[in-house]
């Protein structure tokens, strides 16, 4: 296997840090990633969701548009500071690159806000997709970037 590849993108949003976090987590994937970044893709429905997204080992699947899917679960959540979430089976055109992500979202102070951090780590599908990260977290970290944009204008100020 691959070593693990690491991307995060960060912004400062104006608010508290415990309503970062608090709308952030339950907030709609649809809503925050509804615009394509070169090939990735944004989001189009959630489907098979267990619960309403506040417990560890609940699950649920993130459908993509133009037929990308991978099943998402949250691993991990310590309020205010983060929360974390592994993505596999991955389908569609991720699915030759990257056998499964590691990911969380981190909320810390940052003067009179809050730095919003998201993080992934990486696997590559096998040793031959391996050099494609580099590219690839280059594309992602624009994906990001616009989905910390979004964030900001959803959350209450």
């Amino acid at each position: 296997m691959a070593a693990p590849h690491v991307m995060q993108q960060s912004r400062v949003i104006p608010v508290e840090v415990a309503t970062a976090f608090e709308h952030t987590l339950p907030m709609a994937l649809p809503t925050l990633f509804s615009r394509w970044y070169g090939p990735i893709a944004p989001i189009k429905a959630i489907r098979d969701q267990s619960g309403d997204w506040s417990s560890v080992g609940q699950t649920r699947t993130v459908v993509q548009v133009g037929g990308g899917s991978m099943r998402e679960e949250l691993t991990l959540i310590d309020p205010p500071n983060r929360f974390g979430y592994t993505l596999s089976r991955i389908t569609g055109p991720l699915a030759p690159l990257v056998d499964h992500v590691d990911g969380q979202w981190r909320f810390a102070p940052a003067g009179t806000g809050t730095e919003v951090t998201w993080h992934w780590v990486v696997h590559p599908k096998s040793r031959m997709t391996a050099p494609l990260m580099p590219a690839f977290a280059a594309l992602w970290r624009g994906y990001a970037r616009q989905a910390l944009e979004r964030l900001a204008a959803e959350l209450p100020t």
